[in-house]
């Protein structure tokens, strides 16, 4: 019983793998003047200038820590202002379980600099929050499985190898064409990759 979902497998891309981080690099170039766009490229370590080459500009995860960092100071700011009984000051009653005001040396209720330190550590707190959540979300974890998993021979990514995968939701995609640049680009094995039945 399929409930109306396609379980089939499906094609996900072309990977093809390669003995050095230089090759990776000169395929991924090759890959990007072809006109491809849909593209990733897996790494045991990290490769100089790859992000670069493939134009991968995206922002959304410092908009994220942005919003979280803003919302700290704003959430610390605002928690110590109505705790303190500052708001008493601009006419606005709070229950007294809300309110602590007590003037301590004769200092004034709203008194921003000694609000610094708990503004800071919210600050922090929520950004890291955000981040960590936005990291989650823009991976799309927790993945249990990936289709990448089903080639075989890209056990070795964590260990001596370099690979491209060319993403089959590319306008441009054709596997032949793929396979054959991989190939021209030095390529030491290339693959057709489907997605696992039921994913």
């Amino acid at each position: 019983m399929s409930h109306g979902r396609d379980t089939a497998p499906k094609p996900y891309g072309t990977v093809a793998g390669f003995a050095t981080a230089d090759e990776l690099l000169a395929a991924t170039q090759a890959v990007v003047n072809a006109g491809y766009k849909k593209l990733d490229a897996y790494s045991p370590v990290p490769v100089h200038g790859l992000a670069d080459v493939m134009n991968f500009k995206d922002f959304r995860l410092h908009y994220g820590a942005l919003a979280g960092g803003l919302t700290g100071a704003t959430v610390g700011m605002s928690l110590q202002a109505i705790t303190g009984g500052a708001l008493t000051r601009i006419g606005i009653e709070l229950p007294p379980m809300w309110q602590y005001a007590h003037n301590t040396g004769g200092k004034p209720l709203f008194s921003w600099p000694m609000f610094i330190p708990v503004m800071f550590e919210c600050t922090i707190l929520l950004t890291a929050f955000a981040v960590v959540g936005g990291l989650f979300a823009l991976c799309g974890l927790p993945k249990p499985h990936h289709p990448i998993f089903n080639a075989e021979a890209f056990h070795r990514a964590s260990q001596d190898r370099y690979f491209l995968c060319v993403e089959a939701t590319d306008p441009r995609y054709a596997p032949d064409q793929v396979a054959s640049l991989m190939h021209e680009m030095g390529a030491e094995s290339v693959e057709h990759v489907m997605t696992s039945e039921g994913y």
